[in-house]
């Protein structure tokens, strides 16, 4: 591997000769971040019970891309001692991974607490705890048991109430050795992705209705949990708790034009604004834009009120200030073209409700159609958030490139992080943004939802043709651990004469 580093830091060559700051501030801390679908496997032994990917990827498999399903994944949930092994090789700080509802409680209510599910994740946790990596835990990452989507998911108000029950559950199982939580991982894939369309599991397609009803009631359930986490957990196991909000940011296709950059405006507030607006600002509640936007679309299709229902008073001071940091999961920039519909809305749905056009053709390209390589545009997200909600201390909890199954030698995912890392040290020393942390995804090449093994985020590729699921190191490592152990991008010296260097190797 000692070669790797040096070949794998040459394809930064461009990028770290026009860096500008490269080391990171004391106290910034690196992780890398899994969730439980996509790499543990064993879908129904030792007591776990069918998830909505599950019931997804098994009857309707022509929905991910190559076929292929969760059912073993990478085996984490035996192999889980080796993930730990990986972490500790690269130097982690903190390992960011979710637990499985359904593996913990079965039927999705504390009527029955799988013991096997309480001792696999303890075993995790005292894995971690021996290498010195601190767990960062999210409560749900999009695999709701099948059981609680038969009674409506998250469009049920119901699921406020279980999930202040499962989130009671681990925080008293596991709350000894967990000191930083997340409610929930990218509430925007959830309601709309699952709910408004059938992107993901359980793909209702409810377009602009229940991707609505999912938003009320997880926003809810995720202030019942902090509240409960504040005045009964935290001052006995003293941790933090947060919610994760992924975003696209938004860029007007001409920045000259006010009209394209007042609906790039827009457009941020209902992909962002719609759970940060409730939770970060003084005024909470959904963002006016949003509110008014859905309001006049309702009107104009004949319903006597909005699809987007407002919070009451109770709820809207609820939910206001509940998460101790703004927890953003980024991968990518579009850009806003013109006002009008965009022609992918369906009727009606958030996106017509935006009242914009959007495309992606811009930046570089990765192995996912959606994702295109805009580092300026994460700067300019972070510099946005800073403004929009109060100046918030902010942890990356997810960021990270796609390339193609069987790709070691991953210079487009070494570039991807080397500039994305850098606008995150231009907007911490340039525009004092409180950027605490950063999270890459992922550990290992693994279920990517619909995506299936099509698309590989991992810093070591797993061959799933093998049962044994052998990880094999990509570049990618060596970059990442010589990054976490400097605490500093690489130098622009590295790069003065690269042609020498590839003649020494």
């Amino acid at each position: 591997m000692a070669n790797w580093t040096l070949i794998g830091l040459l394809a930064l060559c461009h990028t770290c000769l026009v860096a500008g700051y490269t080391k990171f501030p004391a106290g910034f801390t690196f992780g890398i971040a899994t969730a439980a679908h996509q790499i543990e496997g064993a879908w129904n032994v030792s007591g776990k019970s069918e998830n909505v990917w599950d019931r997804l990827s098994h009857t309707r498999p022509e929905l991910i891309a190559d076929g292929t399903n969760g059912d073993i994944a990478c085996d984490s949930y035996h192999r889980y001692q080796e993930d730990v092994d990986e972490l500790a090789y690269i130097g982690v700080d903190f390992y960011r991974f979710s637990l499985s509802w359904a593996r913990i409680l079965p039927t999705g209510r504390v009527d029955h607490v799988n013991p096997d599910g309480i001792r696999y994740y303890n075993d995790l946790l005292n894995a971690l705890a021996e290498k010195n990596i601190e767990p960062l835990v999210t409560l749900f990452h999009w695999d709701l048991p099948q059981t609680l989507q038969d009674l409506g998911g998250w469009a049920n108000p119901k699921m406020i109430d279980y999930f202040r029950d499962y989130s009671d559950l681990c925080f008293r199982e596991f709350g000894d050795k967990i000191k930083s939580w997340i409610t929930f991982n990218e509430p925007y894939e959830i309601c709309e992705d699952a709910y408004g369309d059938i992107k993901k599991a359980p793909a209702i397609d409810s377009h602009g209705v229940g991707n609505y009803l999912c938003s009320d009631n997880l926003l809810k359930a995720h202030a019942e949990a902090y509240h409960l986490y504040n005045e009964t957990y935290r001052p006995v196991q003293n941790g933090r708790i947060m919610i994760s909000i992924n975003s696209i940011w938004y860029e007007p296709a001409d920045p000259n034009n006010a009209e394209l950059v007042a609906l790039a405006e827009v457009a941020n507030q209902f992909k962002f604004g719609w759970f940060a607006h409730p939770i970060f600002t003084a005024e909470g509640g959904y963002p006016t834009a949003m509110v008014e936007n859905v309001a006049l679309q309702s009107a104009a299709e004949g319903l006597p009120k909005s699809r987007l229902e407002q919070f009451d008073d109770y709820w809207i001071q609820r939910i206001k200030g509940t998460s101790d940091f703004l927890g953003i999961n980024h991968y990518t920039t579009f850009l806003i073209t013109g006002a009008g519909v965009d022609p992918t809305a369906k009727d009606p749905s958030w996106l017509k409700d935006i009242g914009a056009v959007q495309t992606m053709e811009v930046g570089g390209d990765s192995a996912s159609e959606w994702l295109r390589v805009v580092p300026t545009g994460f700067a300019n997200l972070l510099r946005w958030c800073k403004s929009s909600y109060n100046d918030p201390p902010i942890y990356i909890t997810e960021n990270g490139f796609s390339d193609l199954p069987g790709t070691l030698e991953d210079y487009g995912r070494i570039s991807y992080f080397n500039e994305y890392l850098s606008e995150i040290l231009n907007v911490i020393y340039d525009d004092g943004v409180k950027v605490l942390g950063y999270t890459a995804w992922t550990l290992m090449d693994n279920f990517e939802w619909r995506a299936g093994f099509s698309e590989r985020f991992g810093f070591y590729y797993v061959d799933i043709t093998d049962p044994a699921r052998p990880r094999t190191p990509k570049l990618s490592v060596e970059y990442f651990k010589q990054l976490i152990a400097n605490r500093e991008l690489p130098q622009d010296e590295i790069f003065k004469d690269p042609a020498k260097i590839r003649d020494e190797l």
